[in-house]
């Protein structure tokens, strides 16, 4: 899970998706999240995320934030962009087109093909924090039927 600086949608994403999938045992799964700027390096997510992701039952308190590498290719499987920016600055990393095709946009999963983006809710208010909620709650709805079930 990427977006700009890992302190608001991408750890929610991530703390959304291993809330959903930690009592499945028997599916290996390891998620993540990462910025692809190093703005927020080690920082926790923001505080109105953090209250948020509380408020609906998932905590994401222990995350830090952390910038994307060229190495998450080799990684990981699946790389989700919450935007179009984050999504171009990831696939000007890739090494190959192996790397490009592991990169999706988070909201094509419940939108395909549309190129939906996750609004960035670190200038508006906390309504934005549970809009941000709602939309990866049901896009990690999504990955779990499509990838792991």
């Amino acid at each position: 899970m990427v977006c700009l600086g890992n302190i608001c949608r991408s750890p929610i994403a991530e703390g959304i998706l291993r809330h959903k999938i930690r009592d499945r045992k028997n599916k290996v799964v390891i998620t993540d999240s990462a910025g692809t700027s190093d703005f927020h390096i080690g920082e926790a997510p923001d505080a109105r995320m953090r209250k948020t992701a509380q408020k609906n039952g998932v905590d994401i308190s222990d995350l830090r934030g952390r910038q994307f590498v060229k190495s998450d290719f080799d990684e990981f499987d699946l790389i989700y962009a919450m935007d179009q920016s984050n999504m171009d600055n990831m696939l000007r990393l890739a090494r190959n087109e192996n790397d490009r095709k592991k990169v999706k946009l988070i909201l094509d999963e419940i939108y395909p093909g549309e190129g939906r983006e996750v609004p960035d809710p670190y200038y508006g208010g906390d309504e934005g924090f549970q809009h941000v909620f709602d939309l990866l709650d049901e896009a990690t709805d999504k990955i779990i039927e499509k990838y792991i079930d």
